[in-house]
């Protein structure tokens, strides 16, 4: 047992009152690898918090090393780790001296202060993982998070204590600078488990597991050969205050008992909080920001049609018809968004803002053949600035989506265009589109985030994570609101803000009450079927008809016509053909009567 703890099993036995000059005054924390005193220095006659290790370093060499990793951390500078007042020793225990008029511990502020809000416990882990995380790129890590070792003043500035004081035992005569790298790699990961743990407990109100030393709740969830880990920790519904989805999503994946599930980096944790505390306190903050910055640097998507621009500089462009110079535009996604978004800002920049123009014929006559030529040469060529791997997948989901807007195009009623159906479809993709091209590591993570973990006696068929809780936890918002913010910033309506919202998937289909509807169930239709067509063969099918049976009384379909839709090639009945609406019927009028022609 450590000198420096309160003996439990002699009561007789008085606890010290001095450590060398320091006067000990209280025993903040005490866990299984460091302690913390509050204590009294009477040589500069204030009041210091002293962090040191729980066992003494096993040998003069340990010790020296213990001393010069701890130096090494002082010289580590971030607003969010304190500054070290003094670092020294007493009869061969090492310490760290931090001013105590930096803050209270968060230990103390729980203590007298109800649980936090949510958003007020997401600001402080934020700053906590900002200096963790410049720590651990420094190379040193903490390896005893504990709220303790998290001080926060009257402003709510939050900074950390105890870099290096816990640091690993090794055998004494170990070769300290090849172990100690390998040390650092795995503590870190720790780290951010035990910022996920204290996460946990802000948001619960409750110490994780009944424990206060998160090292013993690290314990409890370490994984055997058999089993994952022997404790789950989840945050339960029955919580001082709602915890928004997002956050929900963050906090779990920091706690997941299957380690590949968690934050590895504190960066990344970082990123998905502050990207759903700053999408939470604005409109537009967080990753919506940062792709709006990139969508003007360089743009939204690039072309995936080869020759584009010498098309373009051809005379031919003059001798088009409109109705195949739509079609040949419809061919490429990114032209189709551009041609939508040049557009629409120039109506709204004319003083009609209400009005929005999805028909590529009348965005064309709108914007003339020079304007056709602008857009074609505005645009990136194929694959921008994506390397060969993160450009097939953006190849890969581009197919997709282009499968989506050909299935709704076939699905939709009697009298509606189909090049706005075409284009809704795409849209209800966008904030997909727009990650895989501009995050492409994000959007590896989401999908990593998806896929189920591997089976184990207690879950032998674990479920993966949703693509919308995957997205909170990479980015701190979901995909439909980053395609929302896109077609926003391009000048679009409220009534196609609604249509490019996917029904959710665990919502029920009601009866559409507008033409916009019927478009947006339509697409939402095709768009979970194409994604019913990626899954394994014995699920497939139950999940197409699952899908059908959702939609069947709203729209008016069966199995037949969704099969005929997925099989554009397949030869149909003469009923069913004749009761198809030809392309040319398709009204192009205004919005309003593109989207109330039904019938027409």
């Amino acid at each position: 047992m450590s000198q420096f703890a309160v003996p439990e099993t002699s009561p007789v036995t008085p606890p010290l009152r001095s450590f060398g000059r320091f006067e000990l005054r209280a025993l903040q924390s005490k866990s299984a690898r460091s302690l913390i005193w509050r204590v009294f220095d009477p040589r500069q006659g204030q009041e210091l918090l002293l962090c040191m290790p729980r066992e003494k370093p096993n040998s003069v060499a340990a010790l020296e090393h213990w001393l010069r990793m701890a130096q090494a951390g002082e010289r580590v500078q971030h607003p969010n780790l304190a500054p070290v007042f003094e670092i020294g020793q007493v009869e061969s225990w090492p310490y760290v001296a931090y001013d105590r008029t930096l803050g209270e511990t968060l230990d103390e502020r729980l203590a007298r202060q109800a649980a936090p809000l949510p958003v007020d416990a997401a600001g402080w882990v934020a700053q906590l993982l900002e200096g963790l995380a410049f720590a651990h790129e420094a190379g040193h890590a903490h390896r005893d998070i504990q709220a303790a070792n998290v001080l926060i003043d009257a402003s709510d500035k939050v900074c950390l204590i105890g870099i290096e004081v816990a640091q690993e035992v090794f055998p004494p005569g170990v070769d300290y600078g090849t172990v100690t790298r390998r040390a650092v790699r795995d503590s870190a990961e720790e780290d951010v488990l035990c910022v996920g743990l204290l996460l946990h407990r802000l948001l619960t109100g409750r110490p994780v597991l009944e424990e206060h030393d998160l090292q013993q709740v690290v314990q409890q969830m370490q994984p055997s050969p058999t089993r994952p880990g022997r404790e789950i920790v989840r945050l339960g519904w029955e919580t001082p205050h709602p915890i928004p989805d997002p956050l929900r999503a963050i906090c779990n994946r920091a706690t997941d008992r299957q380690l590949r599930q968690r934050y590895h980096l504190a960066r990344s944790f970082w990123r998905a909080l502050d990207g759903w505390r700053q999408a939470a306190a604005y409109d537009d903050g967080g990753p919506i920001v940062l792709l709006l910055d990139k969508l003007q640097r360089i743009g939204h998507l690039p072309t995936t049609v080869g020759g584009l621009h010498r098309f373009a500089a051809g005379a031919s462009l003059e001798a088009q018809h409109a109705s195949a110079l739509s079609e040949f535009v419809l061919k490429d996604m990114a032209l189709s968004l551009e041609l939508v978004r040049r557009v629409n800002l120039a109506l709204k920049q004319a003083g009609h803002p209400g009005e929005t123009v999805l028909n590529m014929q009348r965005a064309i006559q709108m914007l003339g053949l020079d304007g056709l030529q602008y857009a074609i040469n505005a645009l990136k060529p194929w694959p921008g600035p994506l390397l060969p791997p993160a450009a097939e997948l953006l190849r890969q989901l581009t197919t997709r989506v282009g499968k989506a807007a050909l299935a709704a195009q076939a699905l939709r009623p009697a009298g509606y265009d189909a090049e706005v159906v075409h284009l809704i479809a795409v849209m209800q993709n966008l904030g997909r589109l727009m990650v895989q091209y501009h995050f492409p590591d994000d959007a590896q993570q989401i999908r990593q985030l998806m896929v189920p973990p591997e089976p184990t006696e207690d879950q032998p068929n674990p479920p993966g994570m949703s693509e919308q809780a995957a997205a909170y936890a990479v980015l701190g918002c979901d995909l439909d609101a980053l395609g929302a913010a896109v077609a926003r910033h391009w000048g679009l309506g409220d009534e196609l803000l609604q249509m490019i919202r996917r029904q959710p998937l665990g919502a029920a289909v009601h009866p559409s009450r507008s033409d916009a509807d019927v478009i947006r169930l339509t697409c939402s239709l095709a768009n979970e079927l194409v994604d019913a067509q990626d899954l394994p063969d014995a699920r497939r099918r139950p999940a197409l008809e699952a899908a059908t049976r959702r939609y069947a009384k709203a729209l008016g379909i069966g199995l037949r016509e969704v099969t005929e839709a997925l099989n554009p090639g397949a030869p149909k009945p003469p009923s069913v053909a004749a009761s198809q609406p030809s392309e040319g019927a398709a009204p192009a009028g205004s919005p309003r009567e593109q989207l109330s022609a039904r019938g027409a």
